[in-house]
């Protein structure tokens, strides 16, 4: 919340933050290929296949939540290891249009805690969002989170990363040059360099 006790404006729109985060993913997925899998990422304890897999449950869960209103703290069932970019993908596409369809959910069991319906969904956008900027950099794209949508999820990373979250689940907040982009802002924040190229794969 903000310090006069009113909630971000993204948090209220967090379905069609979640679907343009989505739209985001798409466009990298669509640019990897299964000669990238073995890449490092900025998940340095993570490969590009192994961080591509987390995503691939990530997306799972809200597909999950849109559909039954909850979501099972337990293994999603395997995809094709065939081509688990395409499997993501199809994940990714199938989680379109998927919120906008559920009417007056406004509760989403997971496990056994319910949470409001829109932390669901702009907790999914901001994963989605910055997990994909680590999967485009990881491959070699070059595109960064799209400005707007970093400003809003600027907005809501203070909401659902505290001090207690580092350096546990995120590392320390990164530098950032001076007028740097909404989406250098937005990755340096939850703990990424912006300027991270890794290595040749």
């Amino acid at each position: 919340m903000r310090p006069d006790g009113s909630a971000p404006t993204a948090l209220l729109g967090g379905v069609a933050l979640l679907e343009r985060s989505v739209t985001y993913a798409l466009g990298v997925l669509h640019r990897l290929g299964p000669g990238d899998l073995r890449r490092p990422t900025p998940c340095a304890q993570w490969d590009l296949g192994q961080l591509l897999a987390h995503v691939g449950d990530s997306l799972a869960a809200l597909n999950e939540a849109a559909d039954t209103g909850h979501v099972a703290l337990k293994p999603q069932a395997a995809y094709s290891l065939a081509d688990p970019v395409k499997a993501v993908r199809d994940r990714a596409t199938r989680l379109l249009g998927a919120w906008a369809a559920v009417r007056r959910r406004e509760l989403v069991t997971v496990g056994k805690l319910p949470l409001a319906a829109a932390v669901v969904t702009c907790t999914g956008a901001l994963e989605v969002a910055v997990h994909s900027w680590d999967l485009a950099r990881a491959s070699g794209q070059p595109e960064q989170v799209p400005a707007a949508l970093a400003e809003e999820l600027l907005q809501l990373a203070p909401l659902f990363v505290a001090d207690e979250d580092r350096p546990v689940r995120f590392a320390a907040v990164q530098w950032v040059r001076e007028g740097a982009e909404p989406g250098e802002r937005l990755v340096a924040y939850l703990g990424r360099r912006p300027d991270w190229a890794g290595r040749p794969g």
